[in-house]
């Protein structure tokens, strides 16, 4: 098979590169900027394009398929080289699909907890030595790269609401056809793609729609939203809820008991219980009994930048923590306060997403980050330029938040400073964004 990818170097498209490569397949790529890890990752395997650019001459008739990435736009050239030679093209989530049309399908799908749970059931299946294929979100211990295609029974797929590709506005999850489909929560989010808050749920009803007669859909059944979905949509499949285990700590240490056994964990949050949970049910449907669940989750120690430990003395634990969406801030503020009581809590969070900075949006933090003892909100305003969006002062950030004590900071140089002279004696710090609080050297702060 030869396959040839616009935009190979995106997170996923460098991953699905190097999947197809190791399967055997003949691949090549374009792009126009290719940045760590993926350029790295694709010279050490002989993929990366030798020049940066987009090059119509690579698209050729013997070509089986062009997969589009979504940095690509829909005039670029090898695209319309693609459609003029009748070349097959896919978006990813498509050609995800056809290589794993003849799988067990589960699909990961939610505004929140996908990776975890996602990387949860990895680790499961993985130790009870099950085969499997998957997709996931980010970079996983354990495993080489993040997308997996082999002859493998089974294929875990962390499916996000997002656009398909420049030409399909449909979310990638409804093109994977799962048998089992996992809702974990719906909380607006892509304010940039969905612009109102109908608009968005509206694309997880065609989700809980689409489930067929013998599909299984396992839903959060404490979210309202979910719950308000279901009553007013018409579900074929088997509907699976779950709901927060019970749970205990002791010695900051998470603990369940089932059927008589007391199983203990190095996770935790009540929202990584509820992730657990909702992970249980899905192996649960694989298969795999409590018993080995819990067994096996006893080893997980969490997927990378979730709750993601960066230093720790007997004194303070540095986190990092892909949060940046209210409803994420809110659980993880809360997850370190609950497990750490004793210890004050430095939280901060970086505005970076368009729907973040956007001030139609920004009011849903309001109050999401009380918990905190010290709470510092970071944004630079080149950003907001970047993305055409209207100046943000820091009063309005403050007042957004709801929080006349909380320090906001738009220069990065700042911002490390204020982070250095912190006195952080019986401290956490709780760092927060989907990006890097501009590059940011952390490792000052370890």
């Amino acid at each position: 098979m030869q396959i040839h990818l616009i935009a190979i170097g995106g997170a996923v498209m460098h991953n699905l590169a190097l999947a197809l490569h190791t399967k055997g397949y003949q691949v090549t790529g374009s792009d126009d900027e290719i940045f760590e890890p993926s350029y790295s990752r694709l010279k050490q395997k002989g993929l990366l394009p030798e020049a940066k650019g987009w090059f119509p001459e690579k698209i050729h008739e013997n070509l089986d398929a062009v997969i589009l990435g979504m940095h690509a736009r829909a005039d670029n050239p090898e695209l319309l080289k693609a459609h003029a030679l009748k070349i097959p093209v896919y978006s990813f989530p498509e050609y995800v699909y056809e290589q794993s049309k003849n799988k067990m399908r589960v699909a990961i799908c939610g505004s929140h907890g996908k990776t975890t749970i996602t990387s949860m059931i990895m680790h499961v299946l993985q130790h009870q030595k099950m085969q499997f294929d998957y997709l996931v979100g980010a970079q996983l211990a354990g495993f080489e790269t993040m997308v997996q295609f082999s002859d493998a029974p089974i294929m875990i797929i962390e499916g996000d609401e997002y656009f398909a590709s420049p030409l399909d506005k449909r979310p990638k999850f409804l093109h994977y056809h799962a048998q089992i489909t996992l809702i974990s929560g719906i909380a607006w989010d892509h304010f940039n793609v969905f612009p109102t808050f109908s608009s968005y749920t509206n694309q997880f009803k065609l989700l809980m729609e689409g489930t067929q007669q013998n599909d299984a859909l396992i839903v959060f059944g404490e979210d309202d939203n979910i719950n308000l979905l279901l009553a007013e949509s018409k579900i074929e499949g088997q509907v699976i809820k779950y709901t927060t285990p019970d749970y205990y700590l002791e010695n900051h240490t998470v603990h369940l008991k089932s059927n008589n056994n007391n199983y203990h964990f190095s996770i935790f949050g009540k929202h990584n219980m509820q992730n657990m949970e909702g992970a249980k049910k899905v192996c649960n449907a694989l298969g795999i009994s409590d018993a080995d669940f819990y067994t096996a989750m006893q080893t997980f120690h969490g997927a990378a930048k979730r709750l993601e430990i960066l230093k720790q003395t007997n004194d303070h634990i540095i986190f990092r923590d892909f949060a940046h969406a209210p409803s994420k801030v809110e659980a993880t503020v809360n997850a370190v306060k609950e497990q750490f009581p004793e210890k004050k809590l430095v939280a901060c969070l970086e505005l970076h997403t368009f729907s973040s900075l956007n001030k139609e949006f920004i009011v849903f933090y309001r109050n999401t980050m009380q918990k905190a003892d010290v709470r510092i909100v970071y944004f630079n305003p080149h950003t907001l330029e970047l993305k055409k969006l209207p100046p943000l002062s820091k009063s309005e950030v403050q007042d957004y938040f709801n929080d006349g004590e909380m320090m906001v900071i738009n220069n990065s140089e700042e911002l490390l400073e204020v982070l250095k002279k912190l006195n952080i004696v019986n401290s956490n710090i709780l760092l927060m964004s989907s990006g890097n609080f501009d590059n940011l050297d952390l490792t000052i702060l370890t």
